[in-house]
């Protein structure tokens, strides 16, 4: 089934167009990525489909539901986690999640949501007391009070340290092992690969590609890079007669120089027979790092420059 339905979406602030034309369906069940750079219009979609801004053109289903006709409906639909969530210094933990339940006609237990977002220990804290990450984890628990088929999540990771986004992606892993739908935008590259059934990249308010991270990254004919440090010095051309080895930098006038760089359209090509090269020449291997292309290849491709 589709969860969300999204035709020809435009939207404006004045002269400025910060939706141009945008059309994507989200199946569900799936974890869907919107990825772009900061003002790329991630945010004006997703308010869109929120019901929080009415479209200038364009249609939006919600589980078939026009989300400003059945505005109600689908909010007892929906968990919506937004950038910034303000709440007052001192309402305690529990408190918090006892008060979002009790704007939904159905919602789940806060016990419940406690132990499933880890906060068991949280419960009593006070908001101001809680660090960025027990911050974020309780803004997703409260979106998911009314128990939602659809979770929003806008940018949930960003300003956060290394540990504190982990957690935060288990958490959304989990919310797909239990049959959520997931909308995600973000500006982490890293975190739209690892996360996302299917993504679309958004830049200046248009969809530029949209597909699995895996098939955008194929389709980009981006080359893996290949780095491999040996005790002895070994000539170029016999790096580049290895399968599926596209480019070598290895300056055969360099003998101090031990290290290689190769790129290869096929790394199961070119790996194990690396290896095999490297055995015959009676070379050891002292580091091998393997650089797969990332989304951030594909946008650089598409568009001709980096993230912000």
């Amino acid at each position: 089934m589709v969860a969300v339905k999204v035709e020809g979406l435009v939207k404006r602030y004045g002269q400025v167009v910060a939706v141009k034309g945008v059309s994507f369906e989200i199946a569900e069940g799936e974890i869907f990525g919107l990825l772009g750079p900061n003002g790329a219009g991630k945010t004006t979609t997703v308010e869109c489909i929120e019901g929080l801004r009415v479209p200038d053109s364009g249609t939006i289903q919600v589980f078939g539901l026009n989300p400003f006709a059945n505005s109600n409906s689908v909010k007892e639909l929906i968990g919506v986690q937004i950038q910034v969530t303000a709440l007052p210094a001192k309402i305690r933990v529990k408190e918090a999640l006892d008060l979002f339940g009790s704007f939904y006609r159905r919602c789940r237990s806060t016990d419940e949501l406690l132990k499933w977002s880890g906060l068991e220990e949280m419960a009593n804290r006070l908001y101001d007391t809680l660090s960025g990450g027990q911050k974020q984890r309780l803004a997703l628990a409260l979106a998911l009070v009314n128990d939602p088929k659809l979770v929003i999540l806008d940018e949930p990771t960003s300003g956060l340290d290394a540990h504190s986004r982990r957690q935060l992606h288990e958490l959304i892993l989990k919310l797909k092992s239990e049959g959520k739908t997931v909308l995600l935008t973000t500006h982490y590259i890293e975190e739209a690969e690892r996360l996302c059934d299917r993504v679309a990249i958004m830049d200046e308010g248009k969809i530029i590609a949209l597909d699995t991270p895996q098939n955008l990254i194929a389709q980009s004919g981006e080359l893996s890079r290949v780095e491999v440090t040996t005790d002895k010095f070994l000539p170029s051309e016999l790096f580049a007669q290895l399968p599926a080895v596209a480019m070598v930098d290895c300056p055969s006038d360099d003998r101090d120089r031990k290290t290689a760089y190769l790129w290869t359209s096929d790394l199961s090509k070119t790996v194990p027979e690396l290896l095999e090269l490297l055995k015959s020449h009676q070379a050891t291997l002292q580091n091998l790092f393997v650089a797969r292309p990332t989304l951030e290849d594909v946008f650089i491709r598409l568009t001709g420059r980096k993230f912000d």
